[in-house]
């Protein structure tokens, strides 16, 4: 990993733990000089309220997310259900309740105090079927084919190795799974440097890839039936994302489970 994908990545997990802390003492995420800004098109009105009351405020006030993925991840009772970058666990207390005692919700972060803060939001919604995780999303800590269901809330836009999050999603997948994420997506015309120029990488759109590019790296990974639908914009031809992919029964020929093709992309899209 180059000294640059280093420093992004620890802007990211400082900027994370930053709005952790401000939580656990008292205020919001987009709350402090170090935490993350957010507005309407970010944060937890993304969710109804019936969603919003029924979970630890601490889990509220710490989300950040650009969508709910809950809501368009069709979860049943039983599945196996993995979130990458869980944050203060809004996705998976509510994962954890739609697939039910006979399944379970894992939640994975790279920050250790947005771990510390979904452990003690998960003790206070007395969840039993959940188990958060640290590690990254480039390395999930999971066997490959045992997850029913991967979801994200604007977290893949924050990698810089975006083939790799797609080849392990492929990989801990069981054969027939699918992905049910929310993402932050540009316009195919815009270029990296014009997607820097409408927010920085922490902000979750210097990252962003664009449509093409998102499903050309999905395809790479071994994922069919691809579908990106934009929800509602959060910067000048930067748009909210509705992304669902299955991985198929039999893996297509020339990818191996966890393996990804490379994926054509200008390194410097993740730049702020």
């Amino acid at each position: 990993m180059s000294s640059h994908t280093t420093g992004l990545r620890e802007t990211v997990r400082d900027r994370y733990a930053a709005a952790a802390v401000q939580v656990t003492e008292g205020g919001t995420a987009c709350c402090g000089p170090q935490a993350i800004e957010i507005d309407d098109n970010f944060g937890s009105t993304l969710y109804a309220a019936d969603e919003r009351e029924s979970l630890p405020a601490e889990a509220v006030a710490a989300s950040l997310g650009c969508g709910n993925p809950t809501a368009v991840a069709d979860l049943h009772e039983g599945e196996r259900v993995l979130d990458l970058g869980s944050g203060g666990g809004i996705d998976v207390l509510l994962s954890a309740r739609r697939v039910g005692a006979s399944g379970k919700a894992y939640g994975l972060d790279m920050t250790e105090e947005m771990l510390a803060l979904a452990l003690a939001n998960q003790k206070k919604a007395g969840a039993t079927n959940v188990e958060f995780l640290k590690g990254t999303i480039e390395a999930i800590p999971l066997p490959s084919n045992t997850i029913d269901v991967v979801i994200s809330n604007c977290v893949i836009n924050l990698s810089t190795d975006k083939p790799s999050v797609f080849a392990e999603m492929f990989r801990v997948l069981a054969p027939g799974g699918r992905i049910g994420v929310s993402d932050v997506v540009a316009d195919d015309g815009l270029a990296p440097a014009q997607r820097a120029e409408r927010g920085d990488y922490v902000g979750c759109i210097a990252g962003a890839l664009s449509f093409a590019e998102y499903r050309e790296g999905l395809a790479a990974a071994g994922f069919t039936d691809i579908e990106l639908d934009p929800a509602h914009a959060v910067a000048d031809g930067m748009h909210s994302a509705i992304v669902r992919a299955v991985k198929p029964t039999t893996a297509p020929l020339g990818v191996e489970s966890g393996v990804a093709l490379p994926l054509a992309q200008d390194s410097s899209g993740c730049c702020g």
